[in-house]
Order: C-alpha cells, then structure tokens, then sequence
C-alpha cells in the first residue's frame, strides 16, 4: 500500500507554506454535487468498508479462534485493536493538523489492510493478534483524518449531512455482514473473511485521494511553519493504549492478582486522560467539553449494553444467535434515520434539543431492555425498544460530530477529533470492564471485553446489573446535552483545547 501513498508537503522543511484549501464553493445543493461527488464518494466508500470489515471479522472470529488453537487469547484479539486504534487516534489528530489529513489517512487504510492480511495468513494466535493491533492502528489513523477532511473539505452548512451520510453507510453492513461472512466461512473458511476485504480497499482510495488533495491536503496556514510533532502527547498516547489495555486484562480474570494491572492501568490512564482532553471535559464545562465529555457518556452506555443483548436473548428466551443478532437489525436504520433528521438544515437552530431528546431515548432504551427477561413480555418488544435507542443515538452521535468541528479552530481540528474519538473509546473499554465484571461476580459467565462468553447467564439478575447502570449513566448524558452551548468568551478561553495549552 506504500506505493499509493501520495505526494504531499512534509512540514517545516518546505521552501512555501501550504495554505489552507478552500472548501469547493458550489451553488447550494448537497454532498453529492459535481464539487463535492468524488470526495463524497470515495469517504463514504472507506466507512462502508470499515463497517462491513467489523460487522464480518466478528462473525468468523470464534471459528478463527478454535482453528488456530488460541480461544483463551479470544479477548486479545479484541484488545489489541482497541489500544492500538487509540494511539493512532492522537497520532492521526497531530498528523493532520501539522501536515494534512491526506497522509494519515493513507497510511491507515494500508495499515488496516495490511493487519488484515497478516491475520487471514496466520498460522498462530499471536500473529493473529498482532494483525488485529496492525488493523486498529489503521483505523485510529484514517477516522480522525476523515473528521479532519470534513472540517476542511466541506462547507459548514454540508457538515451534517455528510456526518448523516457516514451513519448511513452502517446501515447495509450491519445487516448483510453477518450473513455474508457466516457463509463465507461456512463455504471457503474463515480467511477469505480477512483476505477478502483488503481488496476492496482500492476503490475508496482510486476516488478519493484525489479529491482530498485537491481540497484538504497541506497544514493550515496559520501565518508561521507547521509545529513539530508534540511528544508529550505522543507518550500520553503510549500511556492511554497501554493502561486501556492492562484494564480490559484485569476485567477478564476477578480474581485479586487482576488488581495489580487493574491498579497499573489506572495509573497509566488517568494522567493520559487528563493530558489529551479538553480541560474541563469531567466537569462537562460547557462548550466544547462537555460535547467531547458527552460522546463518551452517549458511546460508552449505550454500546456496553447492546454488547449484552444477544446474549440475553439467547440465554434467557432460547433465541439462536442469528435471530438474536437480527433483533439489532432495526436499530441500524433507526440510527441512520436520527443522523438524517439532525442533519436537516431546518434543524440546526435546535440541535441541542434534539440532543437532550436523543438521551432520553437512549436512557429509556437501556433500561427497558431488561423487561424481556419477563417470560410474557414478548421478545420483539426489545428489537422495538433498541430500534428507539438507535434513534436517539443517530440525533446524539451526529449532533457531537458536527458540533466539534464547529467549536474547534481549522488547525486544531484534528487534535480535537482525535479527544471526541478518544472520549468515544475509553468510554466504550472502562464501561464494558466494569459491566462486565459485574455481570461476572453475579454468575453471568466470563465476558471478555464485551464479546467472548464462556457458560450462560444463570441468573437474569446478572443482566439487571449491567443495564440499569448504564441506563443512569444515560440519564447522566441527559444533563450533559444541556451544557453544550458555549460559555461566554471570558469564561470559555481556558476550556478550549487539550489541558496542556
């Protein structure tokens, strides 16, 4: 992938500073006018491919597993991208700022195609995951680069429909994914899974790299050479992905030698967390913290908790786990539905509204969710319920995105891109450890991470403990929404940007 890395000024060695590119200027209309098509095209192509590699790779992961003879490293395969894709996240959103988002982004579509080939071709477990750790250190890169094209590539008023079009683009794989991959590995085994997608990765890049040049590509033209890479982030990135990692290790095992990396990857965390948001983001200060506190708070419970649907459905109403899949399945257009309402211009002037709507869903989702363990509730209320909390997250989700590349300043866009994906992250990690770990003591089984589950649920109570916290920490996301509107410039100046500036 190396040899379709374009040409781009490279920092402060160049002779001319490279200006900021203009947004194309086109008569009003959408994403896909003539000015806009390529670029529209080509990005949403990379997140489709994107939502279809994670909705397939889960599918014909436990048959990779058991072949390799690497089930007890089930979770780290899981991990490993996770705490990789967070230090791509901080690299990227430097990267871009300093350089252009055209670089990192073609560097994280050719490490993300690049881990998935060293995983189909794995002949061991370790190898296995360390494709896994090789694919999400891609997929840090390219989802803050995009982000950061958005900013610079779009006009304002276009911003929220291409976010929509982004949702959108779930929507497909999220149904036909499972399907796919199942028969794939069914008819000509597990690595065609991972082999198979790579090749597509040309396409997206064929159209859309490009157009990123023509628009986005260059640092911004603050007045003075691009800054040099900041390597205290660079370590607070180190010190975030492996403190995410040592706590999803310690949730896996209760038993009390787990405290020690448990204690170790707290102590690692904090400091990172502290170091790579915005000041101010814990105290939901309002503007642009809270809009990063909120992503996390909106990502972490709502995922943790459809991380234990499936399950439910299967262990207490004897669903097979296809049905209990296809019970998502509404949720994915719901979704798509509340980004293209968010989207809508006539919209705009009430966005926070919708917000604070949007986790009332979610929260009301979350906790119903568990009334299916009643045997007379009928089953199909719950795809009803998720479909509603999909709804809310489509109008949140959104809403956080478009709001971030308001608030930040063009050469800062990708370093805050890089803090809401972040929020978005380490909330998904901390909330399903301690959801899990719960579950776990109340003799659900052993969940790693969210996903490998060793034995049935034996008691529902096991799920009553993982969806009514998250259903408050919902409700906390319903407070947050209404702190989003900026504070008044005396008060907002030192609320902007990471806590070291």
């Amino acid at each position: 992938m190396s040899a379709l890395e374009p040409r781009v000024p490279s920092g402060p060695e160049t002779t001319v500073p490279v200006h900021e590119p203009s947004p194309p200027q086109s008569p009003p209309g959408g994403i896909l006018e003539p000015a806009y098509r390529a670029l529209s095209i080509g990005m949403i192509s990379v997140i489709f491919l994107i939502a279809f590699e994670a909705t397939a790779v889960a599918t014909a992961m436990p048959v990779a597993a058991r072949e390799l003879d690497g089930v007890a490293l089930y979770a780290f395969a899981f991990s490993a991208y996770f705490t990789t894709s967070l230090f791509g996240m901080v690299l990227s959103g430097q990267w871009s700022d300093r350089q252009g988002p055209l670089r990192p982004l073609a560097v994280g579509i050719g490490a993300f195609a690049a881990g998935l080939v060293c995983s189909g071709t794995a002949g061991v477990m370790w190898l296995f995951v360390l494709g896994r750790a090789v694919q999400g250190f891609g997929g840090g890169l390219v989802i803050v680069a995009l982000y950061v094209v958005v900013s610079r590539a779009y006009e304002e008023r276009l911003r929220p429909a291409i976010m929509a079009a982004f949702a959108a683009s779930w929507v497909v794989p999220s149904i036909v994914g499972p399907l796919a991959a199942g028969t794939v590995t069914e008819h000509l085994g597990w690595r065609w899974v991972f082999l198979g997608i790579p090749a597509l990765v040309i396409a997206p890049l064929v159209i859309a790299l490009p157009a990123i040049r023509r628009t986005a590509s260059g640092p911004v033209d603050t007045g003075k050479a691009p800054a040099a890479f900041d390597g205290r982030r660079i370590r607070l990135a180190l010190g975030i992905s492996a403190g995410a990692g040592l706590l999803q290790y310690a949730a896996q095992d209760l038993r009390w030698l787990s405290l020690l990396p448990g204690l170790a990857g707290a102590a690692l965390l904090v400091p990172a967390v502290l170091g790579l948001l915005p000041r101010g983001t814990y105290l939901a200060r309002r503007g642009l913290p809270a809009v990063v506190l909120l992503r996390g708070v909106a990502a972490g419970s709502f995922i943790a908790a459809e991380s234990f649907v499936p399950l439910m459905l299967v262990t207490q109403r004897g669903l097979s786990p296809t049905l209990a899949g296809f019970s998502l399945a509404l949720g994915g257009v719901t979704w798509a539905a509340g980004s293209w309402v968010q989207s809508k211009g006539r919209t705009a002037p009430y966005r926070e509204r919708l917000m604070v709507i949007g986790m009332v869903l979610v929260a009301v989702a979350i906790a119903g969710a568990p009334a299916v363990l009643v045997e007379s509730v009928p089953v199909w209320t719950l795809a009803l319920a998720w479909g509603v909390g999909c709804l809310g997250m489509g109008l949140v989700i959104g809403s956080t995105s478009v709001l971030l590349l308001k608030l930040s300043p063009p050469h800062e866009a990708g370093t805050n891109s890089a803090a809401l994906q972040i929020s978005d992250a380490l909330a998904n990690v901390v909330l399903l450890a301690a959801g899990g770990a719960a579950f776990a003591a109340l003799g659900g089984g052993a969940v790693g991470a969210g996903h490998a589950v060793a034995g049935g649920a034996s008691h529902p109570a096991a799920f009553v403990v993982v969806f009514l916290p998250m259903a408050a920490v919902a409700l906390v996301g319903v407070w947050v929404a209404t702190r989003l509107e900026p504070a008044p410039a005396a008060d907002s100046a030192p609320a902007s940007g990471p806590a070291e500036k």
